[in-house]
């Protein structure tokens, strides 16, 4: 069995655009190529990865069931490579992530980033706003920073979209209280303001009950029924539910997440993490709740 990198890289350029012509395009190859390359994977494993009509592309149940394997040999052969070229890589990388963010994403990308440059030291800022965190980057104080906002930015790389929700507790009535009690982060939080617009919108009262610049601050409102909160879906905690118009809650918006980074680039360790980084947003999904907090 011959599963080379190469029609690997393949095989995961159709499974996201779901069309020959568009991988070929992300992989440099013509569709007659990506065509005979999927083909030649599907010979080696013995089965169907793809189901094809005039129309569209779509995965095989066996194909679905591939798809996290071929990631994973993916990333093992670039770490390699990455780490034989970039043994001597030092130095320190600054990163900004929002709280929310950093606890769902950073152990995984840590994780990759120290088997392929060991010897860099990562400094993380996470409890802050996205608006401090575009501060620090702008004063150079920072490398990276993944913030969110309402619509995409020019400045930075979009790397994902998520809802934002309302979320309580599933074993309490605590979104039946009146005034309604909050769980929000600190001042300045853009989910804190869209939550009480959105509430005084509807002339819906409401008080804040809590405040935390820490996520688990505010899942543990959540979880003990003690609050509601405006919070990005990924966030539910486990025991939590999503609040909607038929609970007499407004709907929120979407944030885009971007990636910014320093003007003057950084270098290869900063260029290294920047590409983990945008990896983890594509691989896991933020417009559905998180496998390790849905109840």
């Amino acid at each position: 069995m011959d599963l080379s990198y190469d029609l690997l890289r393949t095989f995961i350029a159709v499974a996201e655009t779901r069309n020959f012509t568009r991988a070929g395009e992300l992989v440099n190859r013509t569709q007659s190529a990506v065509s005979q390359q999927i083909k030649r994977l599907e010979g080696e494993l013995c089965q169907e990865l793809f189901a094809r009509d005039a129309r569209s592309v779509h995965l095989t149940p066996y194909g679905e069931a591939f798809v996290p394997h071929a990631r994973r040999l993916i990333r093992a052969h670039e770490e390699t490579v990455a780490a034989l070229s970039t043994p001597d890589v030092a130095g320190v990388v600054r990163l900004g992530a929002p709280d929310d963010y950093a606890a769902f994403f950073l152990p995984g990308i840590l994780e990759r980033f120290a088997s392929v440059c060991p010897l860099v030291q990562v400094e993380m800022r996470c409890c802050e706003s996205s608006a401090a965190l575009l501060t620090a980057l702008d004063n150079g104080k920072l490398d990276l920073v993944i913030r969110t906002n309402v619509t995409p930015t020019v400045a930075g790389q979009t790397i994902a979209q998520e809802p934002i929700v309302w979320a309580a507790s599933a074993s309490h009535c605590t979104h039946e209280i009146n005034p309604l009690p909050l769980a929000v982060f600190a001042e300045g939080c853009e989910y804190r303001a869209w939550g009480t617009q959105a509430l005084e919108d509807i002339g819906r009262a409401y008080r804040i009950a809590y405040t935390s610049p820490s996520i688990m601050g505010i899942q543990a409102a959540i979880t003990a029924g003690l609050a509601v909160a405006p919070i990005g879906l990924h966030s539910l905690p486990p025991g939590g539910r999503l609040l909607g118009e038929d609970d007499g809650f407004p709907q929120l918006p979407s944030v885009t997440v971007s990636l910014h980074r320093r003007t003057d680039n950084g270098g290869e360790a900063v260029d290294r993490l920047a590409s983990y980084v945008i990896e983890a947003f594509r691989e896991k999904r933020l417009d559905q709740p998180s496998q390790c907090n849905a109840a």
